[in-house]
Protein backbone atom coordinates (compact mmCIF):
# COMPACT_ATOMS: atom_id res chain seq x y z
CA UNK A 1 0.00 0.00 0.00
CA UNK A 2 1.35 3.58 -1.05
CA UNK A 3 2.13 5.65 2.09
CA UNK A 4 1.72 9.12 2.75
CA UNK A 5 4.07 11.98 1.28
CA UNK A 6 5.50 14.83 3.59
CA UNK A 7 2.39 17.15 2.38
CA UNK A 8 -0.11 14.37 3.04
CA UNK A 9 1.34 13.73 6.26
CA UNK A 10 1.14 17.51 7.47
CA UNK A 11 -2.23 17.47 6.77
CA UNK A 12 -3.21 14.27 8.64
CA UNK A 13 -1.45 15.53 11.48
CA UNK A 14 -3.71 19.01 11.32
CA UNK A 15 -7.03 16.73 10.73
CA UNK A 16 -5.63 14.76 14.17
CA UNK A 17 -5.04 17.88 16.05
CA UNK A 18 -8.57 19.49 15.30
CA UNK A 19 -10.47 16.15 16.23
CA UNK A 20 -8.24 15.06 19.09
CA UNK A 21 -9.23 18.89 20.41
CA UNK A 22 -12.86 18.46 19.81
CA UNK A 23 -13.00 14.75 21.31
CA UNK A 24 -10.88 16.52 24.86
CA UNK A 25 -12.58 19.51 24.74
CA UNK A 26 -15.71 17.96 24.37
CA UNK A 27 -14.41 15.70 28.17
CA UNK A 28 -13.43 18.62 29.36
CA UNK A 29 -16.94 20.50 28.78
CA UNK A 30 -18.71 17.48 30.03
CA UNK A 31 -16.92 17.52 33.23
CA UNK A 32 -16.78 21.30 33.67
CA UNK A 33 -20.77 21.14 33.52
CA UNK A 34 -20.91 18.44 36.26
CA UNK A 35 -19.28 21.22 38.37
CA UNK A 36 -20.42 23.52 37.19
CA UNK A 37 -24.08 23.12 38.76
CA UNK A 38 -25.57 21.49 41.81
CA UNK A 39 -28.54 19.40 42.01
CA UNK A 40 -30.93 21.70 43.71
CA UNK A 41 -33.57 22.25 40.81
CA UNK A 42 -35.17 20.23 38.28
CA UNK A 43 -35.29 22.64 35.70
CA UNK A 44 -31.26 23.30 36.10
CA UNK A 45 -30.56 19.53 36.16
CA UNK A 46 -32.63 18.92 33.30
CA UNK A 47 -30.68 21.91 31.29
CA UNK A 48 -27.75 20.88 32.09
CA UNK A 49 -28.39 16.76 31.13
CA UNK A 50 -29.92 18.04 27.91
CA UNK A 51 -25.93 20.18 27.25
CA UNK A 52 -24.67 16.88 28.12
CA UNK A 53 -26.39 15.05 25.80
CA UNK A 54 -25.68 17.76 23.19
CA UNK A 55 -21.82 17.87 23.92
CA UNK A 56 -21.57 14.24 23.78
CA UNK A 57 -23.57 13.67 20.41
CA UNK A 58 -22.14 16.74 18.67
CA UNK A 59 -18.47 17.05 19.98
CA UNK A 60 -17.10 14.24 21.61
CA UNK A 61 -18.88 11.25 19.69
CA UNK A 62 -17.29 13.37 16.54
CA UNK A 63 -13.91 13.70 17.55
CA UNK A 64 -13.68 10.40 19.06
CA UNK A 65 -14.89 8.81 15.78
CA UNK A 66 -12.41 11.60 13.69
CA UNK A 67 -9.42 10.14 15.88
CA UNK A 68 -10.02 6.66 15.18
CA UNK A 69 -10.39 6.95 11.44
CA UNK A 70 -6.97 9.30 11.55
CA UNK A 71 -5.53 6.23 14.15
CA UNK A 72 -6.52 3.79 11.29
CA UNK A 73 -4.90 5.94 8.45
CA UNK A 74 -1.75 6.65 10.27
CA UNK A 75 -1.11 2.62 10.87
CA UNK A 76 -1.81 1.85 7.30
CA UNK A 77 -0.56 4.77 5.09
CA UNK A 78 2.47 5.88 6.90
CA UNK A 79 5.48 4.24 8.47
CA UNK A 80 3.87 4.21 12.18
CA UNK A 81 2.11 1.37 11.81
CA UNK A 82 -0.08 -0.06 14.73
CA UNK A 83 2.75 -1.82 16.44
CA UNK A 84 6.06 -1.24 15.01
CA UNK A 85 6.69 1.15 18.67
CA UNK A 86 5.36 0.37 22.22
CA UNK A 87 4.07 4.17 22.50
CA UNK A 88 1.72 3.60 19.77
CA UNK A 89 0.22 0.35 21.11
CA UNK A 90 -0.20 1.67 24.27
CA UNK A 91 -1.65 4.78 22.69
CA UNK A 92 -4.29 2.30 20.83
CA UNK A 93 -5.25 0.63 24.22
CA UNK A 94 -5.76 3.17 26.04
CA UNK A 95 -7.84 4.54 23.61
CA UNK A 96 -9.89 1.72 23.24
CA UNK A 97 -10.55 1.86 27.41
CA UNK A 98 -11.10 5.30 27.26
CA UNK A 99 -13.82 4.70 24.33
CA UNK A 100 -15.26 1.76 26.16
CA UNK A 101 -15.51 3.85 29.33
CA UNK A 102 -17.22 6.38 27.30
CA UNK A 103 -19.85 4.36 25.60
CA UNK A 104 -20.50 1.93 28.81
CA UNK A 105 -20.42 4.28 31.65
CA UNK A 106 -20.57 7.92 30.73
CA UNK A 107 -23.35 8.12 27.78
CA UNK A 108 -24.89 4.75 29.67
CA UNK A 109 -25.16 6.85 32.68
CA UNK A 110 -26.15 10.44 31.08
CA UNK A 111 -29.27 8.65 29.78
CA UNK A 112 -30.10 6.78 32.32
CA UNK A 113 -30.25 9.87 33.87
CA UNK A 114 -32.35 11.78 31.70
CA UNK A 115 -34.86 8.96 31.53
CA UNK A 116 -35.05 9.67 35.28
CA UNK A 117 -35.40 13.48 35.10
CA UNK A 118 -38.12 13.03 32.81
CA UNK A 119 -40.36 10.18 34.16
CA UNK A 120 -39.80 11.54 37.92
CA UNK A 121 -39.29 15.65 37.15
CA UNK A 122 -38.45 16.90 40.32
CA UNK A 123 -38.42 13.86 42.22
CA UNK A 124 -35.54 12.81 40.61
CA UNK A 125 -33.24 14.99 42.16
CA UNK A 126 -33.52 12.85 45.37
CA UNK A 127 -33.67 9.64 43.64
CA UNK A 128 -30.23 7.66 44.83
CA UNK A 129 -30.01 6.02 41.93
CA UNK A 130 -29.85 9.31 39.64
CA UNK A 131 -27.53 10.67 42.59
CA UNK A 132 -25.02 7.65 42.21
CA UNK A 133 -25.28 7.74 38.55
CA UNK A 134 -24.30 11.61 38.54
CA UNK A 135 -21.07 10.91 40.47
CA UNK A 136 -19.74 7.97 38.70
CA UNK A 137 -20.45 9.78 35.94
CA UNK A 138 -18.29 12.57 37.62
CA UNK A 139 -15.71 10.36 38.61
CA UNK A 140 -15.69 8.01 34.95
CA UNK A 141 -15.21 11.68 33.31
CA UNK A 142 -12.22 12.25 35.61
CA UNK A 143 -10.94 9.23 34.73
CA UNK A 144 -10.88 9.92 30.88
CA UNK A 145 -9.37 13.13 31.04
CA UNK A 146 -6.44 11.80 32.89
CA UNK A 147 -6.33 9.17 30.11
CA UNK A 148 -6.14 11.69 27.75
CA UNK A 149 -3.76 13.59 28.90
CA UNK A 150 -1.39 10.58 29.19
CA UNK A 151 -2.07 9.78 25.66
CA UNK A 152 -1.05 13.55 24.93
CA UNK A 153 2.42 13.06 26.88
CA UNK A 154 3.26 9.96 25.32
CA UNK A 155 2.00 11.33 21.92
CA UNK A 156 4.59 13.96 22.40
CA UNK A 157 7.82 12.28 24.86
CA UNK A 158 7.02 9.12 22.65
CA UNK A 159 8.13 6.78 25.53
CA UNK A 160 9.82 3.21 25.62
CA UNK A 161 11.53 4.03 21.94
CA UNK A 162 14.03 1.36 20.35
CA UNK A 163 17.07 2.77 22.03
CA UNK A 164 18.92 -0.19 22.35
CA UNK A 165 19.75 0.48 18.50
CA UNK A 166 20.72 4.43 18.86
CA UNK A 167 23.05 3.27 21.73
CA UNK A 168 24.77 0.68 19.47
CA UNK A 169 25.13 2.64 17.07
CA UNK A 170 26.82 5.59 19.27
CA UNK A 171 29.13 2.90 20.79
CA UNK A 172 29.82 1.43 17.40
CA UNK A 173 31.01 5.25 16.44
CA UNK A 174 33.03 5.52 20.07
CA UNK A 175 35.10 2.60 19.22
CA UNK A 176 36.09 4.04 15.53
Amino acid sequence: MKKLGPVGMKWLKIFHIILVALFFGGIMSSLALHFGFKLATYNEAFEIYKGLVVVSDYIIRIGAVGTLLIGVIYGFLTNWGFFKHKWITVKWILFIIQTLIGIFIVDHLMMANMAILEKEQSIALNNPVFISNHLLRQQAVILQVVITVFIICISVLKPWKKKKIIQSKEIMQLKR
